[in-house]
């Protein structure tokens, strides 16, 4: 089938889904209609949602987050290690977005009306280790307000908890993972939280096991279509991620709170990596075996606060701090093993970053007039990376013993010192027109200097303008329509300035760094329709939104000359994108199964980019054309348990990177996730999540060329498919 077809088949079959999936919403609109015609009951002032401890009884929860995930249009994911299959807190250090003071969309998480002062350790990561007996009540926000403690959320969750709590409570979870290779790994997870006098208090300790066995195999064929040689990879990584955190509310007066967040994580990851290589060439099918020793650490650590004081008049100050620091550091060496049982260094590779960032940010609300408010504040931020690598070949010269004992290769950009210190001035008006509509405006100048040193110096100083708009329109307690225009400034990766490991592509070691890349930012506008069925039968919407981009961060040509091409992380000028989306979250009522929620998603995208090699317009790099997704979560109250599937499906199947000498371009199945819980034996919890469960494979198909791939000289196809298989959890958590 041609390229063509298939993309009109696909297209097609797009269409049916979107076409199917619209009648089946219209049914569940029109069913929910006929059903009760009056407004939701737990609907209150400013179209917010309350739901009373009470309205989650008959599922048994046990933890906030279980409360929460039984809402209609909410999923909330467990970054807090226990009931998820995934990463812990302390993972994703030093990846958090630009600042503190953007909502960031979507679902936002607050405890008591307030926001976490941290970025692992959070307000989303909490809801895991709050016993459901502590909490009163669960507010679903739609709306804006200077009273919110986050911004530019789609919708606010906030979990209320009872004024004073009668002891203190210990939360556990053991759990043990059991891998597709035979391997078992066991982890566990304790949290004691309590109330003392005007202090609130919890602390937490997770291990969650992140063992992974991956099977890899690829087939390359040349320009005249020959075979060339086939490879056989077998990737181990023993990883168990350690976080020890703690979140503390004191209460100092009636007018004045201190809360204080820390955190610090050990997410050491060192792996072996067998290769097996057959040169097919002209049939010869000759093996040869290589071994890779990759000893990695990371650790990072994080502290955070704030300081808020009620004014007689209503208005309200309030001060934040945040510090973190990320360090990794990884060695990995590669060996030949001879055909007599030794082995021969080839590669020795080291790589050692530290990032660390710190952000204060203080801030001023006011009432202004009856329906307005004012914040004004500052926030400072300061960023810095502090970078090494050494390269060491098999070869002629001089050896080196901190080179592992091979030549060492000169690297541009290889030791590097970047430091970025940010001021950003803000005023956020929140304006409630009437009882139905509110207008948040925000304005925020944003001024930052970047220096760079080590083997290379620069000093760049930038300024940008960042508006927003946020209106709100609730049309019915129900059906609210919301506009949302903004500027968006991306914090830049500051591993796209230096020299980095290649790890996707064994044919080359290193990434080259850029040191002149720049902040790229967009321009959002949005439209978004959402429905709240009555009876709290589910909940439905539509997004429309479009981004035009500026100075966007593409793959861009560094090259110091022909024979040595080289590409990094740069800035291409203009794109543009389309994303339109359709949600819904909806109990299957109309089937007489109130305790099935059925949950989907369907998107089409579309995007737009001048190639910077090519010089032809194309697709984002990474960018996927649309998805469905399919989830479904059933309670048997009487039963006291509850299971459930969930399935991602990027519908065209494909996302493409082109590069200077390749295209790459990726594709896989529908990946599958499912899970079982009962609750036995005085309020244990039983419960059982199995990855991957149709055990799909990932694939990429790389198309190298010889020299630039402006010369359309094609060099080689490899097609490699690898995968984990699939991964059962069973946990058992309790409180006492």
């Amino acid at each position: 089938m041609s390229l063509a077809a298939s993309t009109h088949n696909t297209d097609r079959n797009y269409a049916i889904l979107l076409k199917k999936l619209s009648i089946a919403l219209s049914f569940v609109f029109l069913s929910s209609i006929n059903t009760e015609l009056s407004a939701q009951d737990n609907v209150g002032d400013d179209s917010t949602v309350i739901y009373p401890a009470s309205y989650f009884s008959e599922y048994s929860p046990v933890t906030a987050l279980d409360m929460i995930n039984r809402i209609p249009g909410m999923s909330v994911g467990n970054s807090a290690g226990g009931r998820s299959s995934g990463g812990s807190p302390g993972s994703n250090a030093g990846r958090g977005g630009r600042g503190f003071g953007g909502g960031g969309g979507g679902t936002q998480i607050m405890i008591n009306g307030k926001r976490t002062a941290g970025k692992n350790n959070n307000s989303q990561t909490q809801l895991v280790r709050i016993n459901a007996d502590q909490v009163d009540y669960i507010e679903l926000i739609r709306g804006t307000g200077g009273d919110l403690d986050v911004r530019g959320g789609t919708q606010v969750a906030n979990v209320v908890l009872y004024e004073q709590l009668s002891d203190t409570s210990i939360s556990y979870e053991a759990n043990g993972a059991y891998y597709d290779d035979g391997q078992s790994e066991p982890g566990g997870s304790l949290s004691y939280g309590g109330q003392s006098g005007d202090l609130n208090f919890l602390f937490s300790a997770v291990a969650e096991p992140r063992y992974e066995h991956r099977l890899a195999k690829e087939i390359s064929i040349l320009g005249d279509l020959s075979l060339n040689d086939q490879v056989r990879e077998e990737r181990i990584r023993e990883q168990t991620s350690f976080t020890l955190s703690t979140n503390l509310d004191y209460q100092i007066s009636e007018k004045s709170s201190a809360r204080f967040n820390a955190l610090y994580a050990e997410n050491d990851d060192p792996t072996e990596v067998d290769r097996l290589t057959i040169d097919l060439l002209g049939g010869a099918n000759t093996p040869s075996w290589e071994r890779e020793d990759i000893p990695g650490t990371k650790s990072n650590w994080e502290i955070g606060g704030d300081y808020e004081y009620q004014f007689n008049n209503g208005s309200r100050f309030k001060t934040l701090f945040i510090s973190n620091e990320n360090d990794n550091a990884t060695t990995r060496e590669r060996f030949d093993v001879l055909a007599g049982g030794g082995e021969e260094k080839n590669l020795y590779l080291n790589m050692a970053s530290v990032l660390k960032e710190r952000i204060v940010r203080g801030s001023y609300t006011m009432d202004l007039f009856d329906g307005q408010d004012l914040e004004i504040g500052i926030e400072r931020a300061q960023t810095i990376l502090d970078s090494n690598l050494r390269l060491g070949l098999a070869g002629t010269g001089l050896p080196s013993a901190s080179h592992g004992g091979l030549v060492p290769e000169d690297i541009s950009n290889a030791n590097t010192n970047v430091e970025e210190i940010r001021y950003e001035p803000f005023a956020i008006h929140n304006w409630r027109i009437n009882s139905r509509m509110s207008l948040e405006t925000s304005l925020v100048y944003e001024t930052s200097e970047i220096e760079q040193t080590g083997d290379l110096y620069n000093k760049r100083d930038f300024n940008f303008f960042r508006p927003k708009l946020d209106y709100r329109f609730d049309i019915t307690p129900q059906l609210q329509l919301r506009a949302l225009f903004e500027k968006i400034v991306r914090q830049i990766s500051f591993s796209d300035f230096v020299a980095a490991t290649d790890s996707d592509d064994n044919d080359s070691n290193t990434l080259a760094g850029n040191a002149d890349l720049r902040p790229d930012y967009w321009w959002n506008y949005n439209l978004l329709a959402e429905y709240r069925l009555p009876s709290d039968a589910g909940v439905v919407s539509a997004n429309l939104y479009k981004h035009e981009h500026r100075d966007f961060r593409q793959r861009i040509d560094v090259s110091t000359s022909d024979t040595d091409l080289r590409s990094a992380a740069g800035n291409v000028g203009s794109g543009e994108m389309w994303v339109a989306e359709l949600k819904a979250s909806v109990r299957l009522n109309m089937l007489s199964m109130p305790n099935v929620l059925l949950t989907t998603l369907a998107s089409r995208r579309t995007s737009s980019v001048t190639d910077p090699f090519l010089g032809i317009d194309r697709e984002f790099d990474n960018y996927h054309k649309g998805e469905f997704n399919l989830s479904f979560r059933h309670d048997i109250p009487q039963w006291r348990m509850n299971w459930g599937m969930n399935m991602i499906n990027r519908l065209d199947g494909t996302t493409k990177r082109w590069d200077i000498i390749d295209i790459e371009e990726d594709y896989s199945a529908p990946y599958v996730t499912a899970f079982a819980e009962l609750i036995a034996f005085d309020d244990i919890t039983f419960r059982l999540d199995i990855r991957n469960v149709t055990d799909v494979f990932r694939c990429r198909d790389r198309t190298r060329f010889v020299g630039h791939i402006r010369d359309n000289i094609l060099e080689e196809i490899e097609t490699n498919c690898f995968g984990s298989g699939r991964v059962f959890s069973l946990k058992m958590s309790g409180t006492f």
